[in-house]
């Protein structure tokens, strides 16, 4: 394919020694997110994780405490985060659009990931219970508990109730394909539902204020009502730059062109998901409702 020899290197530590990059792109097995971090750490290299954060709740605060010790940015990444609508979603909520948020719903998922084609490489960590931590509890469920904590301003829930299922025990027989997760807050209820058994691919997001709602459709579609008005669908433009992509948000951050607090893809927000998601397997191995405070 052309590319020289030179931009291989059979280790991580040896290759950041020798090309000293600005920030790592680790889009790798979940579980594995942490040996990145440790080596990327005391270089005062930034790392950008694909989502979620880590697989377990130990690992998520080892990076948190590396990312402390050695002042390194360690962000997440989701696609939704880059949805126009969702950041819509943000913005009218806290502009009191639609009142007191009391409920929220997300729905993601897709027909599964050996049926709309992954790869055997990705397919083989994506359904190892130890290296994606979950089946789509994980992989999908991750998203409602990033957009929640977003909206929720890093408030922890106080308890979460979770149901998953095997549907297609034959396709995925180490871990879950369907995930139900209900989150409990103070004044507000979050359920998550995240699934490898729907008949198309979905990420929705569903906001109901005390007085209106608002529904991120898809990244361009918003629905939108209130108690005085009917339903009316309008389309969102991209989101602001460098919000329009992973890429132009962490060339901004490297660049000091932005100083986000506690965004979608902050450290803060994603330790509370790791947690959130740790309760969700909990609850659903013993059948029982997870405390958190």
């Amino acid at each position: 394919m052309g590319i020289p020899d030179s931009l291989f290197y059979d280790d991580l530590k040896t290759l950041l020694h020798n090309k000293k990059p600005e920030v790592v792109m680790a889009f790798n097995a979940i579980s594995e997110h942490i040996d990145v971090v440790r080596v990327c750490a005391p270089l005062k290299i930034d790392v950008m994780v694909e989502k979620p954060l880590a697989t377990t709740v130990k690992d998520a605060e080892e990076i948190a405490a590396l990312s402390k010790r050695y002042a390194i940015k360690v962000l997440t990444n989701y696609e939704t985060t880059w949805y126009g609508t969702n950041q819509e979603i943000y913005k009218r909520v806290k502009e009191g659009r639609i009142g007191d948020v009391v409920k929220m719903v997300a729905h993601d998922g897709h027909e599964g990931p050996k049926e709309i084609g992954c790869s055997r490489f990705f397919l083989d960590w994506l359904t190892d219970p130890v290296k994606n931590g979950a089946g789509a509890l994980n992989d999908f469920g991750c998203y409602g508990a990033n957009l929640f904590t977003w909206l929720m301003n890093n408030q922890m829930p106080v308890s979460v109730y979770a149901v998953t299922h095997q549907i297609k025990p034959a396709i995925y027989p180490k871990v879950d394909d369907d995930a139900t997760i209900v989150l409990e807050y103070p004044n507000a209820t979050g359920i998550i539902e995240a699934s490898w058994n729907w008949p198309y691919s979905i990420k929705d997001w569903e906001v109901f204020g005390k007085t209106g709602y608002l529904q991120a459709v898809n990244s361009k579609a918003l629905r939108t009502k209130t108690n005085k008005t009917a339903y009316e669908i309008s389309e969102v433009s991209s989101p602001q730059a460098p919000y329009q992509s992973y890429l132009a948000y962490v060339t901004a951050l490297l660049r000091k062109e932005i100083v986000p607090v506690d965004d979608l893809s902050s450290l803060t927000n994603n330790v509370i998901v790791v947690k959130i998601l740790a309760a969700a397997k909990e609850s659903a191995r013993t059948g029982k409702k997870v405390l958190l405070k």
